[in-house]
């Protein structure tokens, strides 16, 4: 026969018993239940991030106070509306004649049945249905889409205020990824034109006024088109020049603000900037693009995405070129060889990226 042992706990000093541990605690009382992190968050309110049957009114959310979380406009007429501050979808529903300004969006901003208004966003996806007269400054890393709509205006956004950099990060969207004028037409008419450019003259602020309560104006918004922290573009306008010229930083610590340097020495000096990528390369993409300069500029392409401008205008790749020498002369760029094969390049680093962002 096997034996049972049973070990007591010798008594405490004093003769007392030990104290019972908080495990003895919980089996003779009630067991507590356990917490988890998400008991711990704060609670939600979709009304603290609804805007909805206002009139006449001007209303906003501060840098800080929006925070990633989906936003809903909804019903609103005659109103001035500004979401100073990240966040991650927003739909718009029957709005009349409201001025609207969104900042960065991660996902989608969808606006359904709205009309005659005017509006500034930053948004990964664009898409609109069954809308009538949106004029819209857009940023938008994908193809903009409209379906069921008439009478759509855009120009591109122009915008700038000291939280509005961070936003765009903590929104994940690039500042050089902006397709605002390639519009797709879901759902076309033969012989109508559902679309089209705002003026390139076109003042975002007769557009969309500065907000005038005390508590947005703290924001200290600027929208001067030199200030804007997306570079401002002539999209699919059409050129003044037959000649372009390509320009590419590789990814390093100041090649943001190089590309941002070269775009005001050239628009300083009458070129304009066509548009501008940020993507990621691979070698063979490298060999595509760069052609007989391929050795010497694809093993930067490890170090993380390139950044490219397309400077339109009589001279420009002369121009580039002179400037690349003078202002970064010990930074790596690739700039078209000559005017020949400048078209070119644009067309191959264009098409390539297209395809990668899935355009």
């Amino acid at each position: 026969m096997g034996c049972f042992f049973s070990r007591r706990r010798k008594p405490a000093l004093g003769g007392q018993p030990p104290q019972a541990g908080a495990g003895q605690d919980a089996a003779a009382g009630e067991q507590k239940a356990p917490q988890y992190s998400w008991d711990l968050r704060a609670k939600i309110d979709p009304k603290d991030y609804t805007f909805s049957g206002l009139k006449d009114e001007t209303v906003g959310q501060l840098p800080g106070k929006v925070a990633g979380q989906q936003f809903v406009i909804q019903d609103c007429e005659n109103c001035r509306i500004y979401i100073f501050d990240h966040s991650a979808t927003i739909t718009i529903d029957d709005c009349v004649n409201c001025q609207i300004f969104l900042g960065p969006i991660k996902g989608s901003v969808f606006f359904r049945d709205c009309k005659d208004c005017k509006c500034i966003v930053a948004c990964q996806q664009f898409r609109t249905r069954d809308c009538r007269k949106l004029e819209v400054f857009l940023c938008c890393a994908t193809q903009p889409i409209i379906e069921s709509s008439t009478g759509m205006k855009f120009g591109c956004f122009q915008y700038y205020y000291p939280e509005l950099a961070l936003q765009f990060k903590d929104a994940g969207l690039s500042i050089f990824n902006n397709t605002w004028s390639n519009i797709h037409d879901f759902t076309p008419v033969s012989g109508e034109n559902n679309w089209g450019l705002l003026p390139e003259t076109a003042v975002v602020q007769d557009y969309v006024p500065l907000p005038s309560s005390e508590e947005l104006k703290a924001v200290r918004v600027s929208t001067d088109a030199t200030k804007s922290i997306i570079p401002v573009t002539r999209g699919r306008r059409q050129k003044n020049s037959d000649e372009s010229c390509l320009v590419v930083f590789f990814a390093g610590d100041y090649t943001t603000a190089n590309a941002r340097k070269l775009i005001d020495e050239m628009t300083s000096k009458g070129f304009h900037l066509v548009q501008t990528k940020e993507v990621l390369m691979k070698a063979e993409d490298g060999h595509r693009v760069f052609q007989q300069c391929a050795s010497e500029f694809v093993p930067l392409l490890e170090k993380g995405p390139v950044v490219a401008l397309e400077f339109n205008g009589d001279g420009a790749v002369e121009q580039c070129r002179s400037t690349i020498n003078e202002v970064f002369s010990g930074t790596k760029v690739f700039v078209s060889e000559s005017k020949a094969s400048a078209s070119q390049d644009v067309d191959n680093f264009y098409n390539f990226a297209d395809m990668q962002m899935g355009m």
